[in-house]
């Protein structure tokens, strides 16, 4: 079992910054793939960023340039830096880990980001 906790998330105007956290626990050796996913209200959820072992981190086309997704293995933690933030960027933000398969799959609680002036 592998348990996630989301940090970071508030309230920030309008092409401000926030750095979202997410501290893993627990059978941490079975993570391959990480990602930040995100939720507006009466909206779908939505894919963000995305990072695996080895592998170069992708984002929506809607963070293309202002978000960057990092990791910091020794520290089991996962990272959002969210620069020049949109009011539309406002949502619950939520990390999903999974084993190299796809098989087991962990989510976090959520944080809220809220953009606005």
């Amino acid at each position: 079992q592998v348990q996630l906790a989301e940090s970071g998330g508030g309230l920030v105007q309008p092409g401000g910054s926030l750095r979202l956290s997410c501290a893993a626990s627990g059978s941490t050796s079975t993570i391959y793939h990480m990602y930040w996913y995100r939720q507006a209200p009466g909206k779908p959820r939505e894919l963000v960023a995305g990072i695996s072992r080895e592998e170069m981190p992708r984002y929506a086309d809607s963070v293309q340039g202002r978000f960057t997704i990092s990791t910091d293995n020794a520290k089991n933690t996962l990272f959002l830096q969210m620069d020049n933030l949109r009011t539309e960027d406002t949502a619950v933000y939520s990390c999903l880990a999974e084993d190299f398969k796809k098989i087991l799959h962990y989510w976090g609680q959520g944080t809220q980001v809220t953009v606005s002036s």
